[in-house]
């Protein structure tokens, strides 16, 4: 199964990804990925979650050779509405959702990442956004999150990459270490959140919410409306097309 869920000690839930060869999930998974954090949260006994993933890193966004290998629209607007669906779930789970970084995190993973409450990457964790050589926008929200506007911007337009380094230093990854110690990093800091009062920290999340200054549904939302006005004049799929056949962005 390409999600899985398992308590790793009590009050500490992994929600693990394990989609190969890359990560990069079809439409489906990522539905069914927002479901098994919304159902770890809504769990009373579950106090913290790990949003972790198997295999050569965290997630390479959505499945783009479904989209190609798809008449019309179908597998366009599953992506888009299974993405917001997952990225949702991390925001809305009912207790905080501590993410572990493994190597590559883009797309898609900046949404689930941007999304999430605690930070923890290995040292080789990079971060980006793709979007643009992909005929596509999305996740900006979410990148605006994790580093200043400016510098989401400039990553944003040239496609780069930010570094776990990088992103500690701005002080949304809490901690970056050793690949093979990424999971223990991330329990430390499950372990003195599930110790705390669970009524407590559930209201916390809510509280911290709702005074966030930034609506990251409708926001992400509005990117996606340009996404598909990208699709309806063809420009995206000349770009996935050039993915998929090459394995690299258009010229």
């Amino acid at each position: 199964m390409p999600i899985t869920t398992s308590t790793i000690e009590p009050g500490v839930v992994a929600v693990t990804v394990d989609f190969p060869p890359v990560n990069a999930l079809p439409s489906a998974a990522w539905f069914a990925l927002g479901d098994a954090i919304l159902a770890a949260g809504a769990d009373p006994t579950t106090h913290v979650v790990i949003l972790r993933a198997e295999g050569r890193g965290f997630n390479a966004g959505v499945d783009i050779k479904e989209m190609q290998a798809t008449e019309g629209f179908d597998a366009l607007i599953g992506a888009n509405r299974g993405c917001a669906h997952a990225f949702g779930a991390v925001y809305d789970c009912a207790v905080p959702v501590i993410v572990a970084v493994n190597g590559f995190c883009v797309g898609g993973g900046v949404g689930l990442v941007g999304n999430a409450d605690v930070v923890v990457a290995s040292d080789d964790a990079v971060f980006g956004l793709p979007e643009v050589d992909r005929g596509a926008l999305g996740a900006a929200t979410h990148l605006a999150r994790l580093v200043p506007q400016h510098l989401m911007r400039t990553l944003y337009f040239t496609a780069q990459n930010v570094t776990a380094q990088q992103l500690e230093h701005f002080g949304s990854v809490y901690r970056v270490v050793p690949r093979e110690g990424l999971l223990d990093a991330a329990l430390g800091v499950a372990r003195l959140i599930a110790a705390k009062d669970t009524r407590v920290i559930r209201a916390a999340k809510e509280a911290i919410n709702g005074i966030d200054p930034v609506d990251v549904k409708t926001s992400y939302r509005l990117e996606q409306g340009y996404t598909f006005e990208l699709n309806l004049a063809g420009v995206s799929d000349e770009h996935r097309d050039a993915f998929v056949s090459t394995g690299k962005a258009r010229a």
